[in-house]
């Protein structure tokens, strides 16, 4: 029987919530869904327009209970390596998204290429140094 299953949030990590909204929102376009505060914290949930199913929840690193600080230096050396996390977005327009993003002094890892395996795409990393790649659809 096939499940009626969808990808409703995916996390990645944020260092500074301020240079992560500007980047998410004001750089990629994303709408900010949601901006909660919690001891001096905050967690950020945006996402694409049109696309009120799929989110982004931008979060402190290393905040889950029981995390010892040995963890959570590890994950933040993790995190300033840009080795913690990544996410794989998509758009029709690949090399307007890219000189927009350049532009805008984002820190470029690949500029777009067409891949053996017959994807184009190129990477960048967000203020935090998650790794961003987008695909060009189609």
């Amino acid at each position: 029987m096939a499940m009626d299953i969808t990808i409703h949030y995916a996390f990645l990590p944020h260092t500074d919530a301020d240079a992560a909204l500007a980047f998410y929102r004001d750089t990629l376009g994303f709408e900010v869904r949601g901006d909660v505060g919690y001891n001096g914290m905050r967690w950020l949930t945006v996402g694409p327009p049109g696309q009120p199913d799929t989110s982004i929840v931008l979060h402190p690193p290393a905040v889950e209970p029981g995390i010892t600080e040995d963890e959570r230096r590890t994950i933040l050396e993790l995190i300033a390596k840009g080795s913690y996390a990544a996410l794989t977005l998509a758009t029709d327009d690949l090399d307007g998204l890219f000189d927009r993003l350049q532009a805008t002094g984002a820190d470029v890892v690949q500029e777009p290429t067409d891949q053996p395996y017959g994807v184009r795409d190129c990477a960048f990393r967000d203020p935090t140094g998650n790794l961003l790649r987008i695909n060009q659809r189609g």
